[in-house]
């Protein structure tokens, strides 16, 4: 456990007992304690971390996640989101757990690949025709904030194609899904105030993430010099 434990920095460690100490307080808070969203929350925070270190952990916990957030936007009648997260997010993210433990640099971390013009081109042309499906499910479904709703899917589907593909920029892009997030449970406060607890959630998401984007560079700079860190 103390090797476990000593891969992650003193940053890292702060980082993440902010995050949690952040999201249960919110939770306590304006969300009554509500123990679904609670656990989701930390759920997610714990993924966020062990992603951002490229641990295949991460991408475990992201599929469990995914179904915790799905359970919940079902109750809001989110249905993009059920859609986006129990459809294809959980899923790509089981992909992508396959991926990395296929793809290690060393016993914790995946090997960062580089974002060849053939995946820019394979994601390209996949996320119009993703978007637009789940887009025409949503409108049978009468979905509010469609606009949103649909930027959520877009953005989403891009984050986890990265992620597949081993890329940094998969924090970019998971980034970019945390604001459109806030945006839309912000909105769906306007129904019940405990869920600013969740818009609270996807602000440190959001802070992970761009954490992890720092950090996956960094990673890539360390194998590309062919170091093995002792871990």
């Amino acid at each position: 456990m103390k090797k476990f434990l000593s891969q992650f920095s003193t940053f890292e460690k702060v980082l993440y007992f902010a995050s949690i100490s952040i999201i249960i307080l919110c939770s306590l808070i304006f969300g009554n304690f509500d123990v679904s969203n609670t656990i989701c929350s930390l759920i997610g925070a714990t993924a966020l971390i062990f992603v951002s270190k490229g641990n295949p952990i991460g991408q475990l916990l992201t599929v469990v996640f995914g179904i915790f957030y799905a359970i919940i936007s079902f109750r809001l009648r989110l249905f993009s989101e059920v859609i986006t997260y129990a459809g294809m997010t959980s899923p790509i993210a089981l992909i992508a757990l396959i991926t990395w433990i296929k793809n290690r640099y060393d016993k914790y971390e995946v090997k960062i690949a580089k974002l060849t013009k053939c995946k820019i081109l394979g994601l390209a042309i996949s996320v119009i025709p993703v978007t637009a499906f789940m887009s025409f499910i949503m409108v049978k479904f009468n979905t509010p904030y469609i606009f949103l709703s649909t930027t959520s899917i877009f953005t989403s589907y891009i984050a986890a194609y990265l992620t597949v593909c081993r890329s940094p920029y998969y924090a970019l892009g998971y980034s970019i899904n945390d604001i459109v997030l806030i945006a839309l449970w912000s909105l769906a406060t306007k129904k019940d105030i405990s869920y600013i607890s969740i818009v609270v959630c996807f602000v440190v998401f959001l802070t992970n993430d761009i954490y992890g984007l720092y950090n996956w560079n960094k990673l890539k700079k360390i194998q590309k010099q062919g170091i093995l860190l002792d871990k």
